[in-house]
């Protein structure tokens, strides 16, 4: 698994629309349309391997990133996987949204419910970082759930509320930048608790995490209307607890979780391996919330728990 080795290729092809071709490890774009509460809007998406796969693996990104975060990964899972990455509503390449307060879990879990009914699968595997694991684990916790197995990363049923304000202090915020250099420092401040990741895979979560303004200089690719039903639902909130969710599922479930996470106490995860689907924890050693998979032991991880029923 040369993942390390094909890191510079994705380096040049992060843009959208410079991957692709007739490899089934190419990098592909999609779009499907999604009803919310206010009318239609479109979910961006990219997919990696054979399109013919019934093996499905949905990768779901946290709060203010996209799918285009988990590019290394879905590279070295493609010949196993059709690997498909959403841009959830309000980020990367899909719409953005008229009223701020659709931003919300029910318009994600059903834009991905309509994905899922368009890729013609009845089950598929699913790997979420941080929101993205709460979207899983609420679509994994109903009867006749479409996930079959389940990877939270960095995310579980109890989150601290000192890490939601701290969030909170960023989210919406983000200045305009002239450059992808100036990007680059601000994206390394905030996401500092990635863990030391190199210069190259810095860059590389920067042109994936920003876009092109149409006047001209970048901006982060997330909608800064996201914060205003964040605020609203969490600053003013006790600690989240959502145990009856997590205790409802019963699929094989991993949990990832970073070794300095604010958003995941350590006694949570614990806990997690005790109750509910009794997870498989998994600690990651020097890297806060969240492991982004940039690295090839922690694609490994994820590997060996999804391929488990194939060894």
């Amino acid at each position: 698994m040369a993942i390390l080795k094909e890191f510079e290729e994705l380096i040049v092809s992060s843009r959208p629309g410079q991957a692709g071709g007739s490899s089934p490890r190419a990098m592909r774009e999609g779009s499907v349309q999604c009803l919310g509460p206010h009318g239609l809007h479109r979910m961006a998406y990219t997919e990696w391997g054979d399109r013919a796969n019934p093996r499905v693996l949905l990768c779901v990104h946290g709060l203010t990133r996209n799918g285009r975060d988990f590019d290394v990964l879905a590279n070295a899972l493609a010949e196993d996987y059709r690997v498909v990455c959403p841009d959830i509503v309000g980020r990367g390449g899909s719409d953005r949204l008229p009223f701020p307060d659709d931003y919300a879990l029910p318009t994600y879990a059903n834009d991905v419910m309509t994905l899922i009914a368009r890729l013609g699968v009845d089950a598929v595997h699913w790997l979420g970082t941080s929101m993205g694991g709460l979207i899983g684990m609420f679509l994994a916790s109903l009867p006749g759930s479409p996930i079959a197995r389940l990877v939270l990363n960095d995310v579980g049923p109890v989150i601290a509320i000192d890490a939601l304000r701290r969030i909170g202090e960023y989210l919406g915020k983000a200045p305009d930048f002239a450059d992808l250099v100036e990007a680059e420092a601000y994206v390394r401040n905030v996401c500092a608790p990635f863990g030391a990741l190199s210069d190259a895979q810095w860059r590389f979560m920067t042109v994936v995490g920003t876009r092109v303004k149409a006047g001209g200089g970048f901006e982060m690719n997330y909608d800064r209307a996201i914060a205003q039903p964040y605020q609203k639902a969490y600053l003013d909130a006790k600690d989240i607890s959502l145990w009856p969710l997590y205790d409802a599922i019963r699929c094989p479930t991993l949990v990832l979780r970073g070794a300095q996470s604010d958003i995941l106490p350590y006694e949570t995860a614990v806990e997690m391996g005790t109750r509910g689907p009794r997870a498989t924890v998994v600690e990651v050693p020097n890297v806060g919330h969240a492991p982004m998979f940039l690295e090839e032991g922690q694609v490994r991880i994820v590997q060996d728990f999804l391929l488990a029923d194939r060894r």
